[in-house]
């Protein structure tokens, strides 16, 4: 372990807290600036899988995740008309799988960081590197300089464009509602404690227990030509909900109907990208790798970044450190992009010999579905990824 550095996180999400508290922890001065003035997430679900509860469980939150998270006993994935099962595998890895509200993940690991260490109402505006350290200026506030500057500032991200130029996220050609709903609502249709997935042509529909089996989590997801609104979520209509999923079985169109609220967010990608880090900062999350959700992966990966990046800083000078980070980071979050973008096509065929094809391989257990084939990325120890690479740089800060 080298000397502690003077880190500065840009962005309060899943990602940025979680890097913050694995630095912190390593005895790194870290801060974290959020142009936000509270940390929050718009309600909606999101699926904790191994590979990151493992670093979460590292970071002291076991207890928390537990709290409020619900471990499903499977992933159930069904056909759209008349929910017949297509693939259900039980889920059994080294370490849980969490299916939680955004807000009580957030809420765990902002409060497990001392309060003066988190920056609300901070805006970058720009940043300057020197030989020694990062200079970053905020809107209405002093400047400060860091040894290393994260960028995980999301999809939107502002470090990544000052870093790299302007580019303009993608829209991929698929929007999706989300919704929570008050379990007691769903009693009478008995549902199972997994995270299960509904297929059919041109959308799927997902649906899990979150905030400890309290309220179900939706997500109705549907191909749409473009994306005109200036924001990439909206507050949206049920009934849009429920005429896009008419003729879908009766539990999904239920689920809906007993929804009060719901919101509209166009999905965006970004193509992966040659290089994360320049100098003395990087990228981290959705600001590096903007994915499509259909792997559940988004929030897990940026977990995983915060592990592999805080090992990496032990390793070496600060530059040198950020190179290995990128190198060991950017295959498999590319890898991630494509499976991801590829499920849209395989949730979405359209009833015929294709759909057929992929439904008797689903019940064949081909390997190309079999939850086994994941075991690269469920068992994947992100904090130790760094001694397999041969090649890790000294210790010389």
């Amino acid at each position: 372990m080298g000397e502690s550095l003077s880190v500065g996180v840009v962005g309060g999400g899943i990602g940025g807290l979680a890097v913050a508290l694995g630095l912190l922890r390593d005895g790194h001065d870290v801060h974290v600036y959020e142009q936000a003035g509270r940390l929050s997430e718009v309600g909606a679900g999101v699926q904790v899988s191994p590979n990151a509860s493992r670093v979460l469980h590292g970071l002291g939150l076991a207890g928390a995740l537990a709290a409020t998270g619900v471990q499903p006993l499977a992933w159930h994935q069904r056909r759209w008309e008349d929910g017949r099962t297509l693939l259900r595998a039980p889920v059994a890895f080294a370490f849980p799988h969490y299916q939680m509200h955004r807000a009580d993940l957030l809420r765990a690991l902002a409060g497990a960081l001392p309060s003066e260490r988190i920056h609300l109402g901070h805006r970058l505006t720009g940043l300057v590197q020197h030989v020694d350290g990062v200079r970053a200026r905020f809107a209405g506030s002093p400047p400060a300089r860091f040894d290393v500057l994260v960028g995980a500032d999301g999809i939107h991200s502002s470090v990544r464009r000052l870093l790299f130029g302007p580019g303009d996220a993608r829209f991929t050609g698929c929007v999706a509602y989300r919704g929570i709903v008050p379990a007691e609502r769903l009693r009478h249709l008995d549902l199972e404690v997994t995270a299960q997935i509904w297929m059919g042509p041109g959308r799927h529909f997902v649906h899990y227990f979150i905030s400890g089996r309290r309220l179900v989590n939706f997500v109705a997801v549907v191909e749409q030509d473009h994306w005109t609104r200036e924001s990439w979520t909206d507050r949206a209509r049920i009934a849009d909900v429920r005429a896009a999923f008419a003729g879908w079985h009766p539990q999904v169109r239920e689920i809906i109907g007993a929804a009060d609220e719901t919101y509209l967010w166009a999905l965006l990608d970004r193509p992966p990208i040659p290089r994360w880090s320049d100098g003395r900062v990087t990228l981290l999350g959705d600001a590096a790798h903007a994915m499509l959700p259909f792997m559940a992966q988004g929030a897990a990966q940026a977990v995983e970044d915060g592990a592999t990046l805080t090992a990496c800083l032990r390793a070496g000078d600060v530059t040198a450190a950020l190179a290995l980070y990128e190198r060991l980071r950017l295959p498999r979050t590319s890898r991630l992009q494509e499976m991801s973008a590829g499920n849209k096509t395989r949730f979405h065929l359209p009833d015929g010999p294709a759909q057929r094809e992929r439904d008797a391989q689903m019940a064949a257990g081909s390997r190309a579905w079999s939850f086994n084939a994941l075991d690269w990325l469920y068992d994947h120890d992100a904090a130790t990824s760094v001694g397999s690479v041969s090649g890790a740089p000294a210790d010389r800060r």
